[in-house]
């Protein structure tokens, strides 16, 4: 069997970059480009990171520019978490090259790419699904030629992270999630449930920087001021959202699923809560009818997801 053809949707962002560095160094991935978005910091941050980690890591990925903001009407444009990811959006770690305007390229690339490669491009997104939603609305017809959509994001059964009932990336383009999730494609979501319990200790960080080489030495730097955000709430390490939906990709066994029809309200108190549908509920679907059947990894194993983590980046 071949490698996986897989386009890398970010906003880099600290844990975006051990995501990357796993897609990077997994054997069975071929990373084909990566397609930036607003989120952690501004799209121009965004993208200048992605190219600096390639470039550092040596790796010759096309990186592609996309939104600067949500589709969704009157979201804030300029509240980024520096308090969480630094104002460089990399820790502020030191990064040399100045960000640039660049034209938005990435749902474009997205369509062509998914065209060119019919049922095998599975697209893996970890910021706002702003790219994702854009890519539908010019090309309705990929939701038919791509394999799958995987994303981090998602409250379902727990209490979100910005609001009490969202989490960051579906909050930031509320709308953007819901056309995602009603597409007639295949959407895997990786959601805080299972994300909030994958917490990498700040010891395991050190020894994967000792035995991972110069490439994991980079992401345990820049992560220093996430570890420290953390250990402000008494923890002594990181959570690893966005690593987690690069797991998924190559050992799915490791999570357990659950399906059903999802929602995203973008307006009001709810605005940007995960509504899932259980396909065991009874009753009528209203708003949720003629929607298709979506999934969420609500549990898995969180030891062994962190195992494999440290697997790959040390390989």
């Amino acid at each position: 069997m071949g490698k996986q053809k897989v386009i890398f949707d970010t906003d880099p962002g600290v844990d975006d970059a051990l995501a990357l560095l796993y897609l990077l160094r997994h054997p069975e991935i071929d990373l084909l480009g990566v397609t930036t978005v607003f989120g952690n910091a501004p799209v121009t941050l965004t993208t200048r990171n992605a190219r600096f980690l390639l470039r550092s890591w040596g790796q010759p990925v096309p990186v592609h520019p996309g939104a600067a903001a949500a589709l969704t009407p009157d979201m804030p444009q300029d509240d980024f978490p520096v308090h969480i990811h630094g104002r460089n959006g990399l820790g502020d770690h030191p990064v040399p090259d100045q960000p640039t305007d660049e034209p938005e390229t990435a749902s474009q690339f997205l369509v062509d790419t998914i065209r060119a490669h019919p049922g095998q491009i599975r697209v893996l997104a970890v910021g706002r699904m702003t790219n994702l939603a854009r890519a539908l609305q010019i090309a309705p017809d990929i939701a038919d030629l791509v394999r799958d959509v995987v994303i981090m994001g998602g409250a379902f059964r727990v209490p979100g992270n910005i609001t009490p009932a969202a989490e960051a990336n579906i909050w930031g383009d509320p709308l953007a999630a819901d056309i995602v999730f009603g597409a007639d494609w295949r959407v895997t979501a990786i959601p805080l449930d299972l994300t909030t319990r994958t917490f990498m200790t700040r010891p395991m960080l050190a020894r994967l920087a000792q035995e991972g080489g110069p490439d994991m030495q980079l992401v345990a730097d820049l992560s220093q001021g996430y570890v420290g955000f953390y250990k402000r709430s008494g923890y002594d390490g990181m959570l690893v959202h966005d690593c987690c939906a690069s797991v998924f990709l190559t050992d799915p066994d490791l999570f357990t699923l659950t399906e059903g029809e999802v929602r995203v309200p973008w307006e009001g108190i709810a605005l940007g809560t995960t509504m899932m549908n259980p396909t065991d509920r009874q009753g009528p679907l209203d708003a949720w009818a003629d929607r298709p059947r979506q999934a969420a990894a609500l549990d898995g194993q969180a030891e062994a997801i962190l195992a494999r983590i440290a697997q790959i980046c040390t390989a």
